[in-house]
């Protein structure tokens, strides 16, 4: 009687060696994930900032090669005559000066406030949440609503602030007529809009000093202002580098504010004194010339960058001032 022939697969012993070809695919399996996945998360954001960003931005650059109207169907090439025609342009540099007035007045006062705000609120406290979610409430208010309310409080006749001043010895301030009181005027409603979220994000840098620092500075005898300068400001610049360059980003793109305390004025008053330059290119949208709008949108841009490029220099080379 013939034996039957034993099983070839369970004659194969259970801790075989993988095959080098699979070894190989695994491998390569393994550093396609590892090379490969972090560009794949982040594949999503880039396709976004090009379809929204990337693609804007070019497209705004061609448009300002061209005299670009709603009133024609043809749109003629001129090549850079609209930056030339906007170089000699009164109300560009007009609207310029207002921005960067504007800019100065709201951003460094507010900015040295959020610092203040939060070296006291990384303090033990009673309250702390509290006190942090109402830092945070300005900030989600409708800027419809605070623009409304400090229009009334800058009223020239019934305006409380002008009642306050009327204190002292001041009269009456038409704060929308002239150019530095509608610049302050404006200023201040953006400080109460952005202060509390700077100073919330200063605190959240804050919060990583080591307690350690603070303790050795207070048993050398430092104050609370000397271990604001000595410690926490030097400790959180990168957070404050962050800050500076936002800030006078969203500076350069003040558009709301001057609108609605203009009682929706694209002009930014009757002599142009509050007109931005944001405002002066939605008033040539509304002159439906866009290629002139959007050579103003590209010079803007390029304001930008100058501007920011500098404070980031500026904030980088006070370093050394402030250890």
């Amino acid at each position: 009687m013939a034996t039957r022939a034993p099983d070839r697969l369970a004659a194969v012993p259970p801790d075989r060696p993988v095959r080098p070809r699979r070894r190989r695919h695994r491998h390569l399996v393994h550093q396609l994930d590892v090379k490969g996945s972090p560009y794949a998360y982040v594949a999503p954001f880039f396709l976004l900032f090009s379809a929204f960003g990337l693609f804007p931005l070019a497209y705004t650059a061609w448009v300002s090669l061209h005299e670009w109207t709603l009133l024609s169907d043809e749109q003629t090439f001129v090549g850079l005559d609209n930056f030339r025609t906007l170089l000699a342009d009164d109300y560009f540099w007009n609207a310029t000066f207002n921005t960067l007035s504007i800019g100065v007045l709201s951003t460094a006062p507010q900015l040295l406030l959020a610092i203040w705000l939060a070296h006291l609120l990384n303090r033990p406290l009673r309250a702390q949440t509290f006190f942090r979610i109402t830092l945070l409430l300005p900030n989600v208010t409708s800027v419809v609503a605070v623009v409304v309310i400090f229009s009334q409080l800058f009223g020239r006749d019934f305006g409380m602030i002008n009642w306050m001043l009327s204190l002292f010895g001041v009269g009456g301030v038409a704060w929308n007529e002239g150019v530095m009181t509608s610049h302050a005027a404006i200023s201040v409603m953006i400080m109460w809009r952005w202060t509390g979220y700077n100073a919330l994000i200063f605190l959240a840098a804050m919060q990583a000093v080591p307690r350690e620092l603070y303790e050795a500075a207070t048993i050398d005898g430092a104050n609370g202002f000397t271990q604001l300068r000595k410690i926490t400001i030097p400790m959180i610049r990168p957070t404050i580098v962050f800050v500076v360059i936002t800030s006078t980003i969203g500076a350069m793109q003040i558009l709301a504010e001057p609108l609605l305390f203009g009682s929706y004025s694209v002009s930014g008053g009757p002599d142009r004194q509050y007109q931005t330059l944001s405002l002066f290119i939605y008033e040539n949208f509304t002159k439906l010339d866009f290629g002139y709008a959007s050579a103003i949108s590209w010079m803007m841009f390029v304001f930008i960058v100058l501007v920011a490029g500098v404070n980031y220099l500026l904030t980088r080379r006070a370093k050394g001032a402030l250890t």
